[in-house]
């Protein structure tokens, strides 16, 4: 028998279990907000199927122009293409629970609403800061390599980077605000034009390559091999594992899309359809990335180890130098995609949290016309610039380049793969607590993609603690996540609301308590 989530129940009998149920939900307590509150804070729906694919395969895309080739060296092409198998493999196992919870659970909460119903309050609200630290930290990063890019192409002074992150800020927090509508169609635009920039790039480099001589041509211990021909692991099995981190960059945040669930026509159907045709396009460009680039004549594996632009690098093997402003142009394109993509999906992450009372409430305040959660985009973005002026100014252009490109990126890495394995423990115990819930869509791979998603995203998570580099941006999180605790347990958890999230939690927790109880009796 399904279970009714909408039938009516005895609020006062049970109001107390709900309320504090008990040490493991160490005393969280509710207000009842009135429609004044909710009225203060609507959405609109929009999105169909293709906005849906669009806005996951737009979040991921600046990853396939750079950032995944840095463990080259250390793995050999080899390396790099099996670690890519299996993080492909973990996204797979994700994706598809992702696709099962999103339609089974249509709240913008995405990732705190999954473990809000299948680990309470705080089990919620940790996967929520996870994401947080992803959602605020990586706009940052990118939006630094886009100013880095700027500066190139129209010839200003390193010290005005700043300038030109604020105003993309302004730029892209502006569109986003202006309306669903519109945020949506930019997303759709400009994903199709990165992709139609990778798919000029793939069929140049396949009359343009040469494999085993640029691709294989790195040697044991990271060595240059000029005539290629080298082993395909150079770096031996733990090159695959020291790869895996940076292959993270070829998915990350495809896992935003239950973001827009409140603004899907049908996300039962859509969310589904959206989710997975966004992975199978990414899966697709990933491969043809890690296969073409490093093949390009000219180019190679040793050289793209070091890049911070490894398109740009084949796109000038492949045309020369003298298109180099409009090339750079086509970098900042994918740039531009994942940016647009990542405000939209903090604004939600930011609004579901605060209208639930993890966050402050004022920061789900919606436009009154617009319907955007418009105080939430502004608060991220702001706490995003804070973090990088501050870098910037104290540490000095040079240092802070590394700190921002470097140091933010890996939390935001490390906060994404925590939030995975919060997100697979949610989808285990969702089939086990409730097993007769409604589910629109079932994963095919059930628990077994779940327990994927755990193994290799731990394993991931290992490997970034060994890098002394990666543990600064580990440090960082902590730090994050001490700061979000510490409101949580002071303020927070006194006063949260029963926003749809919640709602949605407390009567399945009760039914299904209830039913329970019936079969006991």
């Amino acid at each position: 028998m399904l279970i009714q989530l909408v039938a009516p129940y005895d609020r006062t009998k049970t109001m107390a279990n709900l309320l504090n149920p008990g040490p493991s939900e160490l005393r969280t307590g509710y207000t009842d907000a009135d429609a004044h509150y909710f009225q203060r804070r609507t959405l609109r729906r929009y999105a169909g199927v293709w906005s849906l694919w669009a806005l996951g395969v737009g979040a991921v895309i600046s990853g396939h122009f750079s950032g995944w080739n840095l463990a080259l060296d250390e793995a050999g092409w080899g390396g790099m293409f099996i670690a890519t198998c299996l993080i492909a493999l973990m996204y797979l196992g994700l994706t598809f629970s992702i696709a099962e919870m999103s339609p089974a659970l249509p709240h913008t909460g995405g990732a705190y609403s999954f473990a809000r119903t299948a680990m309470g309050p705080w089990g919620g609200f940790i996967t929520g800061l996870a994401e947080n630290v992803e959602y605020v930290l990586v706009p940052a990063t990118i939006v630094f390599f886009i100013g880095s890019y700027m500066t190139g192409i129209a010839g200003t002074p390193d010290s005005w980077q700043p300038l030109w992150w604020v105003v993309s800020y302004m730029i892209f927090v502006g569109l986003n605000v202006t309306g669903v509508e519109l945020s949506f169609r930019i997303t759709v635009v400009v994903t199709l034009l990165a992709l139609g920039c990778l798919i000029v790039f793939w069929i140049s480099a396949l009359v343009n390559m040469d494999f085993s001589r640029y691709a294989m041509n790195v040697g044991a211990g990271g060595v240059h091999l000029p005539e290629g021909n080298g082993p395909f692991l150079p770096g031996g099995i733990e090159g695959i594992f020291l790869a895996m981190p940076f292959a993270v960059w070829l998915f990350l945040a495809v896992e935003q899309l239950p973001l827009a669930a409140e603004e899907s026509h049908a996300p039962e159907k859509d969310m589904p359809r959206g989710i997975l045709a966004a992975i199978f396009t990414l899966m697709f460009s990933a491969f043809m990335i890690v296969w073409l680039n490093p093949s390009v004549s000219g180019v190679g594996s040793h050289a793209l180890a070091a890049s911070g632009e490894p398109l740009l690098d084949a796109l000038r093997a492949m045309y020369g130098s003298g298109i180099a402003t409009t090339l750079a142009l086509v970098a900042v394109l994918g740039l531009i995609a994942s940016f647009h993509s990542i405000i939209f999906a903090k604004g939600r992450q930011i609004y579901s949290l605060s209208r639930a009372g993890y966050f402050p409430t004022a920061l789900s305040l919606t436009h009154g016309r617009n319907q955007t959660p418009h105080v939430a985009m502004i608060a991220g973005s702001l706490l995003a610039l804070t973090v990088m002026g501050v870098l910037w100014f104290s540490l000095g252009a040079e240092q802070a380049g590394v700190a921002i490109g470097g140091t933010l990126l890996q939390m935001s890495v490390f906060a994404a793969m925590f939030s995975y394995i919060c997100q697979a423990i949610s989808f285990i115990r969702l089939r086990q607590k409730f097993p007769d819930l409604h589910r629109p869509w079932r994963s095919p791979f059930g628990v077994a993609g779940a327990v994927i998603v755990l193994l290799i995203g731990a394993v991931t998570l290992v490997f970034q603690l060994r890098d002394p580099v990666y543990r600064t941006g580990v440090l960082g999180v902590a730090l994050w996540f001490a700061a979000g605790i510490l409101y949580f347990a002071l303020v927070g958890r006194h006063s949260l609301v029963r926003s749809p999230e919640e709602e949605f939690a407390l009567k399945l927790q009760h039914t299904a308590s209830q039913q329970t109880k019936d079969n006991r009796s």
